[in-house]
């Protein structure tokens, strides 16, 4: 057992990012309202330090700061010194990240925040070194101590930027949207591309599923060729570079440079969900084989590391091993040799062990460059014969890798990113019709009824070791929402929907405001923080608020809600005059403006062969569609008076209209023209 020299208060969490640092000399404390209340109480002012276990530059200053004595020794005599997991709490996290982002323009993690003793901001920023954050410790102190009245002028205005930023007013003129408004957007969007690489010109490049998915409906809608390709080039380029585990499936969280090469290389289940339900559509809508090989190798990676026997899916892995970013991953020329053999020659063109794929120290990144036909006509195989190659060699280099440090897990379960990936395995069974992608789905979905709802039909947000805690934000029933409807299509089994629409009304009668129409990130039973923050634009995840506009419309469909669809049509007519401003920070709510400017079809399926039918649906793509039905009509309005008996049809409605029902799979196409 490792005897330690210190020990904190945040040894009784069960945060990973917390655990590690339950041994500095910090004498750090977690959010809580004990905390809060011993600051105004000594009349200390606050240092808020947000991260997350897989942080690489998280890392970095604490090794150089909080683990150092002396510095420790200052935090603790001037500050209340509070760590905050931003996974955990990222209402928290919301908060004092829009105060640094307005004093210095620019965030990032590690985030440390200095605020009064009532939580008020008054200085931050991200990383310091050791010297500049002695300094900067420094003057804060001396400024509560020597001119408190000037840091409590200072603090006033920050938080009321805070907490205006991201608010929203009403829209109250009658909501007018335009396949013309969302043409002009994508116009604006393609001066932003990279069409050489793929993804944005710029770097860093983070995959942004939710960007691609809206480009490929939007390009499948409008019959636009150029932006199809483009994401055709994106979806092969991820999948081809470093950000790609090549050996073990699934993604980092973003790559480097422009060329998807070197990745950051910790893997987050939200990007791992997000993709798989991308991938997915993306061969629904294309058939393209590499897209099934992508999403059948990283479902098989989350299954191996980031399952749990509940079927609950753990948050992440680190990008760091033996205190290296990237060891994990990465390769010796000379140990390859070694390892592979004859096999050497093919396999170091086939993952570039050159130029190409040379990284740092004499390392390379494993990547492709060409596709498995082009690659296996090059060498004059077979396309199979290949495929069988390159699996033997994953598994042998996998088997190796297994046996190095591995990178730090965190173990904890977040229900918002459970939800995501939920949805992925859903939609992954949707395309390609896998059993135990359902059967995963199924079990997740358990798993959030049973162990992350309370009595009151909320949620919590996190589950480790048995317990669930934390009362569940925005993002929580949103994604969990879209997450049950996703499983309602792949099953047709009205509980699902039941779910969602429980859930739904929760969220309205706890989080949703009245006056603006939007939704705030914090349910109003919580804790109160200097601001009430509303989550607009879409990042690495979409927005809550556009997650929830989206569930809205669709349960208002299934369920005939009028007031779920007139809420979801006033938030995206409030946020409708933001978007000309940066259509790729809003393509969520474009794929919600698509709904509205293109034809959107419900399709019933009803009768003794509804799964089947429903399966062979999914072979043929279009965007804009629900799916229903079932062997019975299940008491929803879109199956009344729709089954015959001893008979399957399909009936394809668009705006309370339906068309001539029929038993062929081609006929229901055909009507979705």
């Amino acid at each position: 057992m490792t005897d330690h020299k210190h020990t904190n208060a945040l040894i009784n969490e069960t945060s990973p990012y917390l655990l590690q640092h339950a041994h500095n000399p910090v004498d750090w404390v977690a959010w809580n309202d004990e905390s809060l209340a011993k600051a105004k109480a000594e009349q200390k002012p606050i240092l808020v330090s947000i991260g997350y276990s897989a942080c690489h530059w998280c890392h970095v200053m604490e090794h150089e700061s909080f683990e150092d004595s002396a510095v420790a020794a200052f935090m603790n005599e001037h500050f209340i010194c509070i760590k905050v997991d931003r996974e955990e709490r990222p209402d928290v996290d919301a908060v004092y990240m829009s105060a640094v982002q307005l004093m210095t323009g620019r965030g990032g993690w590690p985030l440390n925040c200095f605020a009064l003793p009532d939580g008020r901001p008054l200085y931050g920023g991200t990383y310091f070194p050791k010297e500049q954050w002695m300094d900067v410790m420094a003057k804060v102190a001396s400024i509560w101590e020597n001119d408190r009245e000037k840091a409590l002028e200072y603090a006033t205005n920050l938080t009321k930027g805070v907490a205006e930023s991201e608010l929203i007013q009403r829209n109250s003129a009658k909501a007018n949207f335009t396949k013309e408004q969302v043409h002009s957007y994508v116009e604006a969007w393609k001066g932003q591309i990279d069409n050489v690489e793929g993804g944005p010109n710029r770097a860093p490049k983070f995959p942004l599923p939710n960007n691609y998915e809206f480009l490929l409906r939007y390009a499948t809608l409008s019959q636009d060729k150029f932006v199809l390709d483009h994401v055709s080039l994106t979806l092969e380029k991820m999948a081809f570079g470093g950000i790609y585990d090549q050996v073990g499936g699934g993604f980092a969280r973003y790559s480097t440079d422009e060329l998807w090469k070197a990745p950051h290389f910790e893997k987050m289940l939200y990007d791992n969900g997000q993709l798989v339900s991308f991938y997915s559509e993306a061969y629904q809508a294309t058939k393209n084989p590499l897209y099934k090989e992508i999403v059948e190798e990283t479902l098989e990676y989350v299954k191996r590391e980031m399952t749990t026997n509940e079927g609950a899916f753990y948050s992440a892995l680190d990008a760091d091993s033996e205190g290296e970013e990237g060891k994990f991953y990465v390769w010796k020329k000379e140990e390859l040799q070694a390892l592979l053999g004859a096999d050497f020659d093919w396999v170091k063109d086939y993952y570039n062990i050159n130029a190409k794929g040379l990284w740092e120290h004499d390392n390379y990144i494993l990547l492709r460059k060409d596709g498995d036909e082009v690659f296996a006509k090059k060498q004059g195989w077979k396309t199979d014969e290949l495929k069988q190659k390159v699996k033997a060699v994953n598994a042998l280099l996998l088997k190796e890798r297994d046996k190095r440090i591995r990178p730090g897990l965190d173990d904890k379960q977040l229900t918002s990113w459970n939800a995501l990936m939920l949805k992925g395995y859903a939609d992954a069974y949707r395309a390609f019709g896998e059993k135990a992608y359902l059967d995963a789905a199924l079990k997740n979905a358990e798993f959030i009824i049973k162990k992350q709802k309370t009595k009151d039909g909320g949620l919590l947000r996190n589950h480790k070791e048995g317990r669930s805690t934390i009362n569940g934000f925005l993002e929580d029933y949103c994604f969990t929402i879209e997450a049950f409807i996703s499983l309602y299509q792949a099953t047709f089994d009205r509980k699902w929907l039941d779910e969602a629409d429980a859930l739904a009304a929760y969220t309205i009668e706890h989080f949703h405001d009245a006056e603006s129409g939007m939704f705030f990130f914090n349910s109003n039973s919580d804790s109160k923080l200097i601001a009430r923050k509303m989550e607009l634009t879409d990042n690495v995840m979409p927005s809550s608020n556009s997650s929830m506009a989206k569930g809205l419309f669709y349960l208002g469909h299934y369920f005939d809600k009028k007031e779920y669809l007139d809420i979801s049509e006033q938030m995206l007519n409030n946020v409708a005059a933001n978007i000309g401003q940066s259509a790729s920070w809003y393509s969520n709510w474009l794929e919600l403006m698509l709904h509205h400017t293109f034809p959107f079809y419900e399709v019933a399926i009803v009768g003794k062969e509804a799964d089947a039918k429903r399966a062979e649906m999914e072979q043929h793509y279009h965007p804009n569609k629900l799916l229903i039905g079932g062997l019975t009509e299940a008491g929803l309005p879109l199956l009344q008076n729709k089954l015959v008996k001893g008979d399957t049809r399909f009936y394809v409605c668009v705006n309370k209209a339906c068309q001539m029902p029929t038993s062929e799979v081609s006929e229901a196409i055909k009507q979705l023209q």
